[in-house]
């Protein structure tokens, strides 16, 4: 560029700033303000304006953390305005913005005073189109929330402005402007006009003549300017750019589809409390500015906050109503929230497409067809099987663009599942999901596509999001100045819909990624709060003991199926799955309500769950134990009851020396005198799983100081700074019952006591250990390990309905990305012959790698139980936690299935029984073949519905077995929809009245409804 060009840029960066936007307001007047404070939580408009209100003066300081603040605002549009043109009357707010971002400081909702929302106040959204006219008075009520500013600058500072127990009183911001003012629209304009053409300019190759023309465009704009009468000169301005915005596109550009957008994170640096404002202040801006721009589209995700709309906001939520039926308000997604979808189990993320398709059909008679996640950590390769069983057409994310070491090979294409299934997916190459549609973001867009040559089409969402706000006049102003532009890619106002047909035709025969998709960063959200993922996986597994006993007392005609109490316990679970919850991300006040709320749900869940046994069992004298597990356990049938068998089985525990020994029919296993894990011997076999000289169950502590991001990521270079907590303070045989003996070792290091109780059962295949921490460190990960004498090229790792596998070497650079991953109830490595199956109660985060001790090939596992990242929350993780862990030598994939479920879906001791069993309402012969679902159906006509999965990796061949007699059976899609024809696989069994033939490939997902005739209700 020459020193000519750089000195125009200057002058023309000059003259915008100081006299082109001191110049949007033509005049303005001042209002009248008084004020009140709210003494706690929000509260509705109809109480706060019924409270008494105090002045107020512009320049005072207002607004406790999370403190709630109303202002009541008067005022009269002087007559003297009504000779101004080209002019629009608004309030102009600014509550104290500290930076530019909205959504992460204070923000305000303006109402009318008839109690109607008009729109939310922000820092990059802050005027307010009056109706008054001239001479005319008005009245407002700007109720104003003072969140504090967590995000900092991302200085990931511990602060205590997270928990309101900690965030103190003082008052954090000052009300700089707050008045009534004349818009000047032909100075706004031409701002957009150089808005357009600066960004264009500065996107272009210096060699390219159209670069050259915009500079000098816009530098005769503002030398026919008077820097004096801007607004009097802005007219002749935008004549003189007027050539250079209406010079057609290259018939090559890019094609852009704009879709309206604003990401609202359902919590993360505040609580979900204020998310349903956030929702409200998004959604009336942009029915606001539907109002004004028709043709304007906005796609909104996650059916909980439509359902907090019309809970807290019915007026507008029915305003939102008519939008959505007018077509310029698009629900997309189809899911409860944009939830993580590596923690929550195979059941949960099929309910987060049940409960949110549900609601967006029953309350807008619209089912979205595609999968909107822009924001979550990294995508399961279960993903695709259950979206299209959704009924589900297309996926979007964005976030894979934050990988650190690899890039994508592909922005539109299918994307394969674990089992085969294909989802057509776009991942928008503008690398953002709060575009805001500038000459930057556009140039990126069209530079990065992957598929040029193949197709030319891309999607941009653009609006202020994470925090809300939506879209803007002025990024509708940049879209239709880059409709057509020349050096521009061309820009429409789309819909998602519109948007994937156009792409799909384009793209018939895409290309296709397999897999899961990893995101290479944000590793520790596998491990943050464990308390909180406790809950979830807590939950999730009452919810599934819930259904199944429920269900079958309802269909015995014992109890009424409580579907009002389960569908509240599901969507709160549902709701703490959302990828800033249950990753561990979020602020403190938002984990303690997921705990308040884990807790709730599992008061619930055990009442719902014994009274339904008690139904079942009745009154009497008997003893049995409930299996809600889709697998035999302690000879009690799978998804039934009945009396434990006799058995001679015993566990034993000794001394040997400073060893000790436990031992039963299956395995051997010895502690040194430091209380580790030196031998594990599978009888069956002769095979020891430790490797001679090693040293399993160890815990190990490393350094913890990512980069960046606290809570959300480890880095591999912490991996160097590690200690070994072989010290123990008492080893002690607690328990030699021959039912089941038990080893408990005490450590302590740092400010930290873990409690490891070693328990081997009588007929048990793992040993168990039972991790009590008491967790007071900081900035440190704690890992249990398990070095193992197997030459493992591959770890399996269990995920929804199903597993995947994972290189143990690090041959590429994806491999070597793969440092930390995710897995649910088990892992596994083996080598022909034999394996070992590592299983555990509340884990997510492992880490599998091979390294080669005295020349033999160790495989080691590692289990990520504890982190204390200071930020968000600076208390995270501290405290009492409990983990619990198994290990399965001689084990294949099906021990280690078994060993996932025997851990997080325990038997149940029912005492005082009337009879001695409880027989299975379903039932599946066919080995690999989980049930991981019984229920009464959604439409509440108490059908029931079953849920099951091939979890083995291989084709299968299965009879379902319903106690219904008469009833007849219908595979059906996850919305409980009958599938067409071509796709059903049930076959009834000739003779067998109630029983179902069919079959699965590898890890394939069905659904079966069963109806039942009046008979089986008796």
């Amino acid at each position: 560029m020459h020193d000519d060009s750089r000195l125009v840029e200057r002058r023309i960066a000059r003259f915008v700033a100081e006299r082109i936007e001191p110049a949007l307001h033509r005049r303005s007047a001042p209002v009248s303000i008084e004020q009140w404070v709210a003494p706690g939580e929000p509260v509705p408009f109809a109480e706060a304006v019924a409270q008494r209100f105090t002045p107020f003066e512009t320049d005072a300081p207002w607004g406790r953390p999370w403190g709630t603040t109303w202002f009541r605002i008067r005022g009269r549009v002087p007559e003297a305005w009504a000779a101004e043109r080209d002019a629009r009357v608004e309030l102009v707010v600014d509550l104290g913005f500290t930076g530019a971002a909205p959504g992460f400081q204070a923000e305000g909702t303006v109402w009318s005073a008839d109690g109607a929302i008009i729109k939310a106040i922000e820092p990059l959204n802050r005027a307010v189109p009056l109706d008054a006219g001239p001479g005319q008075d008005f009245e407002l009520y700007l109720e104003a929330a003072s969140n504090p500013d967590l995000q900092g600058g991302w200085s990931f500072a511990p602060t205590p402005l997270g928990d309101p127990a900690t965030a103190g009183d003082a008052l954090l911001y000052r009300m700089r402007r707050l008045e009534v003012a004349l818009r000047d629209l032909p100075v706004w304009e031409l701002a957009q006009d150089v808005w357009t053409l600066r960004g264009l300019h500065a996107e272009l190759p210096e060699a390219l003549p159209r670069r050259a023309q915009l500079l000098r465009a816009l530098e005769r704009c503002i030398d026919a300017m008077d820097p004096d009468d801007v607004s009097g000169t802005a007219a002749r301005g935008r004549e003189l750019l007027a050539p250079a915005l209406v010079a057609p596109a290259w018939a090559s550009s890019h094609r852009v589809h704009g879709v309206g957008h604003a990401h609202i994170d359902s919590a993360w640096l505040w609580p979900t409390r204020e998310t349903v404002r956030k929702v409200a202040r998004t959604f009336s801006n942009v029915d606001a500015l539907i109002e004004r721009n028709p043709g304007f589209v906005f796609a909104a995700s996650s059916a909980q906050q439509f359902a907090w709309l019309k809970a807290a906001y019915p007026e507008l939520f029915e305003r939102i109503r008519r939008r959505v039926a007018e077509g310029s308000f698009v629900p997309v997604g189809g899911m409860w929230v944009e939830s993580d979808t590596n923690m929550p189990g195979g059941e949960a993320l099929a309910r987060q497409f049940v409960a949110g398709k549900r609601f967006f059909i029953e309350e807008f008679g619209v089912e979205p067809l595609e999968v909107w996640l822009p924001d979550s950590f990294g995508y399961s390769g279960a993903l695709p099987q259950i979206a299209r069983a959704a009924g589900s057409r297309w996926f979007l994310t964005q976030k894979i663009s934050w990988n650190e070491t690899n890039v994508m090979p592909h922005h539109t294409f299918d994307w394969e599942g674990i089992d085969g299934t294909r989802i057509f997916t776009h991942f928008p190459p503008v690398d953002t999901y709060n575009s805001e549609l500038s000459g930057a973001e556009l140039a990126r867009a069209e530079r990065q596509y992957a598929e040029h040559g193949s197709a030319n089409t891309s999607l941009v969402p653009f609006g202020w999001g994470d925090g809300g706000g939506g879209p803007t006049e002025e990024m509708l102003a940049a879209a239709a100045r880059t409709a057509d532009l020349e050096g521009s890619p061309r820009v429409v106002l789309s819909s998602p819909r519109e948007f994937f047909e156009a792409a799909e035709a384009e793209l018939p025969k895409p290309p296709v990624w397999s897999g899961e998709l990893y995101l290479e960063f944000h590793r520790g959200t596998y491990t943050s709060q464990a308390r909180t993922k406790r809950g979830n996986r807590r939950s999730e597994h009452l919810l599934r003991e819930a259904e199944l006993w429920a269900a079958t007392a309802a269909v015995r005609g014992r109890l009424e199926y409580p579907y009002d109490e389960l569908e509240t316990a599901w969507h709160a679970v549902l709701l703490q799955q959302f990828h800033d919850i249950l990753p561990g991300s979020s602020i403190a006040w938002v984990h303690a309500e997921a705990e308040r709320r884990y807790a709730e749900v599992a008061d619930t869940l055990e009442a719902i769950i014994a009274r339904s046994l008690r139904a079942l069992v009745g009154e009497g004298e008997q003893a049995v134990v409930a299996n809600a597990g889709p697998l035999p356990l302690g000879g009690v049938a799978a998804l039934a009851a009945a009396t434990t068998p006799e058995t001679d089985a015993a566990a034993t525990v000794r001394r040997d020396g400073e060893r000790i020994v436990l031992a039963n029919a299956r395995l051997e296993a010895v502690l040194d005198e430091q209380g580790l894990l030196v031998s594990l011997v599978d009888r069956r076999t002769g095979r020891d799983a430790i490797p001679a000289g090693g040293a399993a169950k160890l815990l190990q502590l490393f350094r913890d100081t990512p980069n960046q991001w606290d809570a959300w990521d480890v880095d591999v270079q912490d991996r160097r700074n590690v200690v070994e907590l072989r010290e123990l303070e008492s080893i002690e045989i607690v328990d030699d019952d021959p039912a089941c003996a038990v080893v408990r070792i005490t450590r302590r290091f740092g400010g930290s006591e873990v409690v490891e109780s070693i328990s081997l059962e009588a007929m048990g295949g793992a040993l168990d250990v039972r991790f009590d921490v008491d967790w007071h460190e900081r900035q440190k990960l704690l890992k249990v390990a398990f070095p193992l004498d197997v030459h493992a090229e591959r770890a399996t790792s269990e995920i929804q309905f199903g597993h995947l596998h994972r290189p143990t070497h690090t041959n590429t650079s994806w491999d070597a990305a793969r440092f930390e991953s995710v897995a649910h109830r088990w892992v596994h490595v083996g080598e022909p012959g034999f394996g070992v199956a590592v299983a555990n109660d509340a884990t997510y985060g492992h880490d599998i790698a091979r390294t080669v001790v005295d020349g033999a090939t160790v495989t080691t596992v590692r289990l990520s139980l504890l982190r204390a990242p200071r930020y968000p929350d600076p208390t995270a993780d501290q405290g009492s936690h409990v983990f619990r862990v198994a290990i399965a030598p001689g084990a294949g994939i099906p021990e280690a299935v078994a060993e996932g479920y025997r851990l997080n879906v325990p038997p149940r001791r029912v005492v005082d029984a009337a009879v001695d069993r409880i027989a299975p309402l379903i039932a599946v012969a066919g080995d690999g073949v989980i049930v991981e679902a019984v229920k009464l159906a959604e439409d509440r006509s108490g059908d029931v519905v079953v849920r099951l999965y091939e979890a083995h990796g291989s084709r299968r061949q299965a009879v379902l077995s319903a106690e219904l007699p008469g009833a007849v059976a219908t595979e059906v899609d996850l919305l409980e929809r009958p599938l067409d024809e071509s796709r059903a696989r049930l076959a009834a069994v000739p003779g067998t009245p109630g029983a179902w033939r069919f079959e699965l490939r590898p890890f394939q997902l069905a659904t079966v409804r069963i109806s039942r005739v009046a008979a089986a209700l008796q």
